[in-house]
């Protein structure tokens, strides 16, 4: 997993697709009933045997050399750390810093050793201890410790971002057991199936360095860690660009988690006022790579010299993850959106046929579940497996999930008219006491039903404003805002908005990241992820049962369980989703095989190259 902010999963250090190496047995110390690995997932399973040579999906032997540069639109930046809640971080500074594991993108869930060789636990998880690897550095030259480790840890808990506090809760503590060896134990009544993962996970930083620094500060001072990439200080230019440098002297080069990964000598990110803006700069060639989500764009916007000519290449790579949940968020923190009538009231008032066909070129299906595209998303009644989960909660779950199909948005006709819908929506409304009187809707007390659909990006206008028009039909006073990004992640954080545009990305196997996300005790934590603040006992119920769960069949019928609930308490309105990404890019690289694609990434920045003999035919204009 990626722990810094608005990196947006891209940039985890290894990635992957089909490997043909037998499975790992990890083998048992001797001494006592623990497992002694090199390695660890969720259920025991690893692909890769101990003195694996690298993941099946590197691409070894691949050039040193060139920049990648890509950019993004309508964000900005003004720190470089991205572990606490003050300031926006820069995007890519997960290249940064390593960690005890990595993950292994061809398997759903696993960690392979990078600072740590090897990981000890016993049969019930209660605990984990890591091995450290002697010759893991710091850029500075100085060893890794497992006083650094512990430090990261404690600093992470006491002073930075609120999210690890959720996410590591069940952490009792870490011990320093030697100068390369760190023991986290875990409390007795926690979940511990991820445990091991999640603290395999955690950043490592460097305690001398902060001892002369507050960690809670947001920064512009390039922090001290030991990853494959430094940031190239004098190049760093905040809310414009951010470069970061390859280390010859990194010391982990020949781990085999990373053997075969990282190519660029330099990873460029180019920030830009809004996508337009972002575009235009790509067509120049101020960038070479651009992934794009903007698919008005995609259809009709590459049409222009450089992609007739050839010098720009299309690709679309399959994206065989789980699709997540993108929506519209309500904050239920507000008294308006308590009643669940009215959240799907105002959900049934999107018609996303319409969308699709007039504004996205009919490119996207829509999003019914927290889970979609995956194994685990709710479909039709509940199963007899599902019903085992739900039944002891019957009297807490909300009305159908035990008896109903679970919820799906309905269907239009895509005339953008919705009248069908509209008038279901006036009903829901009605019921739920906001009644029309003249043109508005109001509650009994005489209040107005209004609501703010809050933005930093004009690309959702075409989106947004037209949505508000059809509320307004029905009475609702609902508008479209939009703000700069400082203003936006000040709102966010203080959850001080209405409704607001989010994507969840989730995990092949959920667990402990769900607590961030839906859990009562991420409900009122100031900056979490739990932006709609879901705070509810099933809920919760069904979290602890997921992460407890000790095989996929029982985790994959709590998950579709917990699918059902969130569905049918309306707490989001659902987009879009498309299972593929739209890769545009100058033909200055090379590319391996797409059938290498990673399963669980999309496998670019850290195994494409640069190829000096392509970029020469456009000059200098990529050399830097």
């Amino acid at each position: 997993m990626d722990w810094t902010r608005r990196d947006l999963g891209k940039l985890s250090v290894g990635a992957g697709m089909a490997a043909l190496l037998p499975p790992a047995l990890p083998r048992r110390a001797a001494a006592e009933d623990t497992v002694i690995a090199h390695g660890v997932s969720a259920f025991g399973d690893l692909k890769y045997p101990a003195g694996f040579e690298r993941f099946a999906y590197a691409t070894p032997g691949a050039p040193i050399g060139g920049t990648f540069s890509t950019g993004y639109g309508g964000i900005t930046f003004d720190s470089v750390n991205g572990f606490v809640i003050k300031g926006n971080p820069a995007i890519g500074l997960s290249i940064t810093y390593d960690t005890l594991m990595v993950r292994a993108d061809d398997e759903p869930d696993a960690v392979y050793g990078l600072i740590a060789e090897s990981i000890e636990y016993p049969a019930d998880r209660s605990w984990a201890a890591f091995a450290l690897r002697p010759e893991a550095r710091f850029r500075d030259g100085s060893p890794v410790t497992a006083e650094d480790v512990k430090f990261s840890f404690d600093v992470l808990l006491e002073k930075g971002h609120p999210q690890y506090a959720v996410l590591l809760n069940g952490v009792t503590g870490a011990t320093v057991e030697g100068e390369r060896r760190i023991r986290f134990d875990f409390a007795p009544d926690t979940p511990k199936r991820d445990m091991p993962m999640t603290v395999a996970s955690l950043p490592v930083l460097q305690k001398a360095w902060f001892e002369t620094r507050d960690f809670a500060e947001a920064t512009l001072e390039p922090i001290m860690t030991s990853g494959p990439y430094e940031i190239d200080a004098a190049a760093l230019s905040p809310g414009r660009s951010i470069t970061y440098r390859r280390r010859a002297d990194y010391w982990g080069w020949d781990v085999p988690a990373m053997r075969g990964f990282w190519h660029f000598d330099a990873i460029r990110f180019e920030y830009f006022r809004d996508r337009s803006a972002q575009f235009e700069a790509f067509k120049a060639g101020s960038f070479s790579f651009n992934e794009e989500f903007w698919s008005k764009l995609w259809a009709t916007g590459y049409d222009f010299p450089a992609v007739n000519r050839g010098d720009i290449l299309r690709s679309e790579l399959p994206d065989e993850r789980p699709a997540g949940t993108q929506g519209y968020w309500f904050n239920l923190r507000r008294e308006k959106f308590q009643d669940p009538r009215v959240r799907q009231a105002i959900a049934e008032t999107f018609d996303f046929e319409w969308s699709n066909r007039t504004l996205f070129f009919d490119l996207y299906t829509r999003t019914d579940s927290f889970f979609e595209g995956g194994p685990m998303q709710a479909e039709g009644k509940p199963t007899p497996e599902e019903l085992a989960v739900l039944e002891p909660l019957a009297d807490i779950l909300p009305p159908g999930v035990l008896d109903d199909p679970a919820y799906v948005p309905p269907v239009t006709d895509g005339s953008g008219r919705n009248r069908r819908n509209l008038r279901r929506a006036a009903r829901l409304l009605d019921e739920a006491g906001w009644k029309v009187d003249g043109d508005v809707r109001r509650n009994a007390a005489g209040e107005p039903l209004e609501i703010e659909f809050l933005s930093d990006s004009p690309s959702f206008d075409r989106i947004t404003i037209p949505y508000t028009e059809q509320l307004q039909r029905i009475g609702v006073k609902a508008t479209a805002r939009r703000v700069d990004a400082a203003q936006y992640k000040r709102r966010e954080d203080d959850y001080d908005f209405d409704i607001i545009v989010d994507r969840k990305g989730m995990s092949s196997t959920p667990g402990v990241e769900l607590r961030a996300y839906f859990h009562s005790a991420s409900a009122e934590a100031k900056g979490t992820q739990n932006l709609s603040g879901v705070s509810d006992p099933a809920v919760d119920a069904l979290i602890e049962v997921i992460t407890k769960a000790e095989n996929r069949e029982t985790l994959t019928a709590a998950v579709r369980a917990l699918d059902r609930v969130l569905r049918a308490m309306h707490i989001w309105i659902p987009q879009w989703s498309k299972a593929k990404h739209t890769l545009a890019y100058w033909d200055i690289y090379g590319v391996p095989d797409p059938a290498t694609k990673p399963k669980y990434n999309r496998g670019v920045i850290d195994r494409w190259w640069f190829d000096a003999e392509k970029a020469a035919r456009f000059g200098d204009k990529f050399t830097g």
